[in-house]
């Protein structure tokens, strides 16, 4: 543990003189546990220690200088003899920046377990996800990692790590508590430690990746619902060195099924085809046995019989609820095309004002024709969105358009699938409607 953060028991042998107590340095941490938050900086510490008593009026002094300690979330209380061991207060020493004391009251001397709770700022999580397309690209292995890092100013050694899921509303800042001098307000009531009753069985997961500065560690995660908040438990205990970042598997899910589709919509792509995948947070598709956090999601192939992997593209997730589809865009490509092309305006059905004879009313009809390409050595399924300008129109479809829906009253969508190299083509005329003529 570094020496910025000083806990130290003073018995108390004068109240009046500070300068003549005596200074009794504690014990290492028993256990510490850390619940880190990803929606603000934000965690809460809880460490247990064993003190020493002198039967009477004892000191505890806490040092948070050079770290992101909240002072005013400090809390201590004893763990057993809870009626014969009384914290009295707690206060902060004038013209002493960083420091608390603790005045504690005991009826017994000897060692005596305490808990000792607080937040500080400056750790944080983020998950991120690894996706192995099959070479069918039908299924895919996905595995889920959490990296936490702290910059926290302390190290936390042989911490139990839990991750929340949530968003919460923060009053203050907890690092600009840490540097206020005087501290305000009052500790904040500490939360029960979980029954062993309440635990649930770990998952067992395996590291796919190693790296010298974000190391992969393999770890089993707990996993249980907290109303509009999730908990992670990672399994174990994990050291967690100030200014460190560790590479945490919370998962890892193999043939998981998945739904390739490529999206052509010149109002959101422009001219371009863009590929998707698409996945369900369901047992169905097993997985749904919790939600996801948001993260990036890189996306891999089997390239080969050897297991050659090709990159495929990335794309960021919000946070994913049980049972909601996952649809994940990898960004454009060349190998699967669609080409529509203008071939016939015609302008008819004029209508005229009486006074001045002027146009006020006009049919228009246009041809297009759209050319679907694939080049891939496996079939593809297309998705091709058309908007009009409004939503007085008529349309007439003919060849190879597959699936034809209209999806708002002016857009429409074309879905087929193509084989392995192949060229689909089709064609539609759609009638508008202008000025009085829009009815």
């Amino acid at each position: 543990m570094k020496n910025i953060i000083i806990f130290s028991l003073v018995f108390m042998f004068s109240a009046t003189l500070y300068c003549k107590i005596d200074l009794v340095t504690l014990p290492e941490r028993d256990k510490v546990q850390l619940t880190i938050y990803n929606s603000a900086d934000l965690t809460f510490v809880r460490e247990t220690r064993t003190l020493t008593m002198k039967k009477g009026a004892n000191k505890l002094q806490f040092s948070w200088a050079n770290t992101l300690i909240d002072p005013t979330s400090l809390e201590l209380f004893p763990l057993k003899d809870t009626d014969k061991i009384a914290v009295t207060d707690l206060y902060f020493p004038p013209r002493i920046t960083g420091l608390g004391i603790w005045n504690i009251v005991s009826q017994i001397s000897g060692k005596s377990p305490c808990e000792i709770n607080y937040f500080t700022s400056g750790i944080s999580w983020q998950a991120y996800y690894l996706a192995t397309l099959s070479q069918d690209e039908k299924t895919m292995k996905l595995e889920g990692y959490v990296k936490v890092t702290n910059r926290s100013g302390e190290d936390y050694e042989n911490a139990q790590v839990r991750l929340v899921v949530g968003k919460i509303h923060l009053l203050d800042e907890i690092a600009t508590l840490a540097r206020r001098y005087p501290p305000y307000g009052r500790p904040f009531k500490p939360v029960p430690l979980p029954s062993e009753a309440s635990k649930r069985p770990y998952v067992e997961s395996k590291a796919m990746l190693a790296g010298a500065e974000d190391r992969v560690i393999v770890k089993q995660i707990e996993k249980e619902g907290l109303s509009e908040y999730f908990l992670y438990t990672i399994e174990g205990t994990e050291t967690i060195p100030d200014g460190w970042t560790k590479r945490l598997l919370s998962f890892s899910q193999d043939k998981i099924p998945v739904m390739n589709f490529y999206k052509y919509d010149e109002s959101r792509f422009g001219k371009n085809v863009f590929r998707f995948i698409s996945f369900k947070n369901s047992k169905s598709h097993i997985l749904g046995k919790e939600p996801l956090p948001d993260g990036l999601i890189k996306v891999f192939k089997i390239a080969d019989k050897d297991q050659h992997l090709s990159y495929i593209g990335q794309d960021s997730t919000k946070y994913i609820p049980i049972d909601q589809v996952v649809d994940l865009n990898l960004g454009p490509v060349s190998d699967v095309k669609v080409e529509p092309k203008l071939m016939e305006v015609k302008t008819f059905n004029y209508q005229f004002n009486a006074p001045g004879r002027n146009i006020s009313g006009w049919d228009e009809s246009q041809t297009w024709k759209i050319k679907v390409s694939n080049y891939r050595n496996i079939p593809a399924k297309v998705e091709i969105t058309r908007k009009f300008p409004h939503q007085y129109w008529t349309i007439e479809n003919s060849g190879e358009f597959g699936d034809y829906k209209q999806l708002d009253k002016d857009t429409v969508r074309y879905t087929m699938e193509l084989p392995p190299n192949a060229t689909k083509t089709f064609t539609y005329k759609v009638v508008l409607r202008w000025g009085d003529r829009q009815y």
